[in-house]
């Protein structure tokens, strides 16, 4: 049920994706259309692409100073020892590329060996038997 669950998470973002890609590259075509009559296309095509990465170079911007501002809001780590959860969240805030290829990398591993994969799913969701 949770394998299901995070394949259709997973499908919905690549639907929204796909549809977000349409979009960018109806509003570049609409842009382009717009331009044509008023300049030459090689001169239109130039600016689409510089307003394209106008848009990029903005968010970009806005991105980096969010990315500041949580850089000063970071609580201190634990004292008692090593958080691994908290770990892992460091991580994956750090480097997200990396972060998005281990997760590839575990999904693929996972549909390769659904065994191994059924085995580690059940340790995990079982609940443990009473202590003594």
């Amino acid at each position: 049920m949770i394998f299901e669950k995070t394949l259709m998470t997973l499908a919905a973002a690549a639907a929204i994706a796909a549809a977000a890609a349409v979009g960018v590259v109806s509003a570049a075509f609409a842009l382009y259309a717009v331009l044509v009559p008023l300049v030459t296309p090689a001169g239109a095509a130039a600016i689409v692409a510089a307003v394209a990465a106008l848009i990029v170079a903005v968010a970009g911007m806005i991105a980096a100073r969010k990315v500041e501002g949580h850089r000063d809001r970071q609580a201190a780590p634990p004292p008692g020892g090593f958080d691994m959860t908290g770990r892992i969240i460091e991580i994956v805030r750090d480097r997200p590329i990396m972060s998005i290829g281990i997760g590839l990398a575990a999904g693929i591993f996972a549909l390769k060996n659904p065994t191994l994969t059924a085995a580690v799913a059940k340790a995990f969701l079982d609940p443990k038997p009473p202590q003594r």
